[in-house]
């Protein structure tokens, strides 16, 4: 598709004019967000766009609420929590339009000095397996389905109930539903087109299945293109409800009431320029290619042993619940939605949907995921079986998805499949993130412990 994104000398000419005034100097964090610095735009094209700008290296090793975090070996109190670099990748500078005369443009990190990667960033990770599938002449191709609840309250009003008795947007379930979605145009019509005129091509937005639950998809795209597409997608739908005085959440189960928010991840393999499809094979079962096969096998037998990164926090297993439209269970089928994985499409267009990951992932690390498995499945000729066939909900004898994030993390610290794709370093980073995740929360009381325990015991 054509260009969505502007050159250097495109936005050279915007700050000459003054029609952009502050660059945006972003990366992800371990947790998907973005974070860095409002640079203005003089300095950006002067300095940095060439260069580097510093930040930080603790925002590698905080948790949510920004609480350096032990157990990490690369960035630490006893090394001094110094800086790294944050380079530019020219190729992702884009205008951002419900923010005035501002642009965006993503980085790598980078050590301070000498310019070698951080390969523990979120980003690096991503784009080092998507160099193993190019080295194996493949290029990899995503979609997600990226899922979020609005509310009538503002952020504030939502803190200050201390996130309880929020009203939701609608009062019915709007799956598809029209009439409901026309209401919230406000702020849905402002996130679809405010994204699209940002270089993140949308396809549509729809209704789901929950009271106030909204889907945006975005035009499929390589892996990195699509991770960075996906984590703007995020941060604008905050930034513009936030401005329309609405909240939205991306939780994986922000209400036990209420289905969980997902992001389906679909992916396919592709040749080594990007332009065929490698995934349709008519004269094969279920016209299934043999690397299809393999991609599926890898798929099926790695999706437990990196549940991680598709369910990142302890809420992440709340949203694993039968009939919940959220899969329980390490089942492929044909355009079944109760089995974890799902093969949808046709001739280009064919390919395989993990319905595990949920909408609280950070896309950089939960599509590495789904690329690691399936490139070890191609490496190891992993045959995934034949489809299941019925309701992967009650059926005792599939393979389920992680109950627990302690349960992941167990998995994860013995993955041969994470080892082998992202490094013993990287995996351990990720491994502390969780578990650091799991004591945070089990030092907490809950309501639900005080409702439960206060006069009983």
């Amino acid at each position: 598709m054509d260009r969505v994104t502007v050159t250097l000398d495109e936005l050279a000419a915007m700050i000459g004019d003054g029609s952009i005034e502050t660059v945006l100097v972003a990366f992800p964090d371990n947790q998907g967000r973005l974070v860095g610095k409002r640079v203005m735009a003089d300095f950006f094209l002067n300095t940095v766009a060439q260069g580097s700008i510093e930040a930080c290296n603790y925002l590698l090793a905080v948790d949510v609420e920004m609480t350096p975090l032990p157990g990490y070996r690369a960035f630490n109190w006893e090394k001094g929590y110094g800086d790294f670099s944050a380079r530019p990748d020219l190729s992702t500078i884009r205008i951002l339009p419900w923010l005035d005369r501002t642009a965006l443009v993503l980085c790598d990190l980078v050590e301070e000095g000498h310019g070698a990667l951080i390969e523990v960033s979120p980003r690096r990770i991503l784009q080092s397996v998507v160099e193993k599938a190019a080295d194996a002449g493949f290029t990899v191709k995503i979609g997600a389905e990226l899922e979020f609840f609005m509310f009538k309250d503002s952020f504030a009003e939502a803190a200050g109930k201390g996130y309880r008795d929020l009203v939701p947007h609608s009062d019915v379930i709007e799956d598809y539903h029209l009439l409901q979605t026309t209401r919230d145009e406000y702020v849905i019509g402002d996130i679809r087109r405010g994204i699209h005129a940002a270089g993140v091509p949308v396809e549509f937005s729809k209704g789901e299945a929950g009271k106030g639950q909204h889907e945006i998809n975005l035009v499929y795209a390589d892996a990195v293109e699509m991770a960075d597409r996906n984590t703007i997608y995020k941060h604008a739908a905050k930034e513009i409800a936030d401005q329309h005085g609405r909240a939205v959440t991306f939780m994986a189960k922000w209400n036990a009431e209420e289905v969980g928010s997902s992001c389906h991840v679909h992916s396919s393999l592709w040749d080594r320029a990007g332009e065929r499809s490698l995934m349709w094979d008519e004269t094969q079962p279920h016209n299934m290619s043999t690397a299809f096969r393999h991609w599926l096998g890898g798929l099926v037998h790695a999706s437990r042993e990196l549940t991680l990164l598709f369910a990142p926090t302890v809420n992440s297993y709340k949203r694993f619940q039968p009939d919940s439209w959220a899969p329980t269970a390490v089942a492929w089928g044909m355009d079944n939605r109760t089995c974890g994985l799902r093969l949808v499409g046709h001739g280009q267009g064919y390919r395989v949907e993990s319905r595990i990951p949920g909408a609280d992932v950070n896309s950089y690390l939960a599509f590495a995921g789904v690329v690691a498995a399936g490139l070890w499945g191609i490496e190891h000729e992993l045959d995934p079986g034949e489809p299941f066939v019925g309701n992967a909900y009650v059926d005792p004898d599939v393979e389920h998805i992680p109950s627990t994030l302690i349960e992941a993390i167990d998995l994860f610290r013995e993955s041969e499949v994470a080892r082998w794709a992202f490094g013993e370093e990287v995996q351990h980073h990720l491994l502390n993130t969780a578990v650091q995740e799991w004591a945070s929360f089990n030092r907490a009381v809950t309501d639900w412990e005080l409702r439960r325990n206060f006069e009983q015991f």
